[in-house]
């Protein structure tokens, strides 16, 4: 709104007229109301700070990665252990991790290996990262999503 314009119901010529005197625009802010609500100030000012206001908020956003580790059924230990170290790097980053053991040709028949192995490796996130969902099985690799905990 303008320094010197208070708010008054004014006819649409006289407004504009108001607003090219003060070399302003008149600008409609709610035209459902009854009458239309208006407003005289600088349009380009306005749509600047809109514009602004805009680009602080997609800053201020945070983007969610999803990281991936990949086990296989027959996973030894050390492995295991260097992945999880892994997982919890990426939790603490504050990226989901999405873990997943992929069978290979006959090693499907091991469903329950890659299980006991994601819910294993679940158990020792939990300080760190909520489950998303429990291990699930789709075409060739057994999957679980993790969220990382707010601190």
């Amino acid at each position: 709104m303008g320094d010197n314009v208070e708010p008054a119901i004014v006819k649409t010529p006289a407004a504009l007229a108001q607003a090219k005197e003060l070399e302003l625009d008149l600008v409609e802010i709610s035209p459902k109301a009854d009458p239309p609500v208006c407003r005289i100030i600088d349009y380009r000012k306005f749509l600047y700070a809109q514009k602004k206001k805009q680009k602080e908020l997609k800053a201020n956003q945070s983007k969610v990665a999803i990281k991936e580790i990949r086990f296989g059924p027959n996973t030894d230990d050390h492995d295991f252990q260097f992945k999880l170290k892994h997982a919890r790097k990426f939790l603490e980053e504050g990226a989901k991790v999405k873990a997943y053991v992929f069978f290979r040709g006959r090693t499907i028949v091991f469903k329950e290996r890659g299980e006991i192995l994601l819910l294993k490796f679940a158990q020792e996130l939990e300080d760190l990262g909520a489950l998303e969902q429990m291990p699930k099985l789709e075409g060739k690799r057994m999957t679980v999503i993790f969220n990382p905990k707010k601190k």
